[in-house]
């Protein structure tokens, strides 16, 4: 890649490896721990950081492509976050690039993998743009989403409802919706973050749409979700929703 500060031979995990190195900063280590919650008894406990910033990942993605599928799975596998972030997206930008076999068997490699998309900037980066775009294009998949939803673990839960983003997008909103309200009480504050977020993208698009969804879920569901959803709304809207929740509470 011209102008480049790391010249990578294309299909050389090792290389990549050592290219990936050389954007790190040690002091952004413990930083990003930090910002991740790696500590113990939080959510992403025991992850490990190199210390690269996100830009700099994303500045090796075009130097992948003659990776092979394999080490791909390895970067997955890594101990390392930045590792895992990049294995995602090289995989996204493989899937949006890929025909129907390719997205097949790429849809099916991130489901068997989900142990390691373990946290939510990886979630977050990869879930609208290989589950969510598959189940688009295959609906009949979507009872995948509904079992990643029922799923005890955390990160499969935040997949299932990212993955609708892609539904969203394309406005059609019944799987958001359906999903959300599946996980109206979960007890985790980055669900009902996720579940809020997806909700304020249907309003963007289809304020009835959202509207219908707090009529019946407002006054019971958590503060967290609610405040996310509402904020593309006017002032006036998001005191009158917050009011009735609070008034119910």
């Amino acid at each position: 890649m011209e102008g480049s500060k790391h010249r990578v031979s294309t299909g050389s995990l090792y290389n990549i490896r050592e290219a990936l190195r050389a954007e790190a900063i040690p002091e952004n280590a413990a930083i990003l721990q930090r910002f991740f919650k790696t500590g113990v008894g939080e959510y992403a406990e025991g992850d490990e950081f190199l210390g690269v910033r996100v830009p700099a990942t994303r500045k090796l993605v075009p130097m992948t492509d003659e990776l092979e599928e394999t080490s791909i799975v390895e970067l997955l596998r890594s101990r390392w976050h930045e590792e895992r972030l990049l294995a995602l997206l090289v995989m996204v930008r493989r899937y949006h690039r890929g025909g129907e076999v390719e997205r097949a068997r790429l849809w099916k490699l991130y489901l068997a993998n989900t142990r390691w998309i373990n946290n939510w900037d990886l979630v977050d980066s990869s879930a609208p743009g290989i589950p969510g775009r598959w189940v688009a294009d295959h609906p009949r998949d979507l009872a995948v989403l509904s079992r990643l939803a029922r799923s005890q673990d955390l990160w499969e839960r935040r997949i299932a409802i990212l993955a609708t983003f892609e539904m969203t997008r394309r406005k059609e909103y019944s799987a958001t919706l359906e999903l959300s309200e599946a996980l109206l009480h979960d007890e985790h504050d980055l669900i009902h973050k996720a579940c809020g977020w997806m909700l304020r993208e249907v309003g963007k698009r289809d304020e009835n749409a959202l509207g219908g969804f707090l009529s019946k879920h407002a006054e019971t569901m958590p503060r967290t979700m609610l405040r996310y959803a509402l904020e593309k709304l006017p002032p006036s809207e998001r005191r009158r929703w917050m009011t009735r929740r609070d008034l119910a509470s």
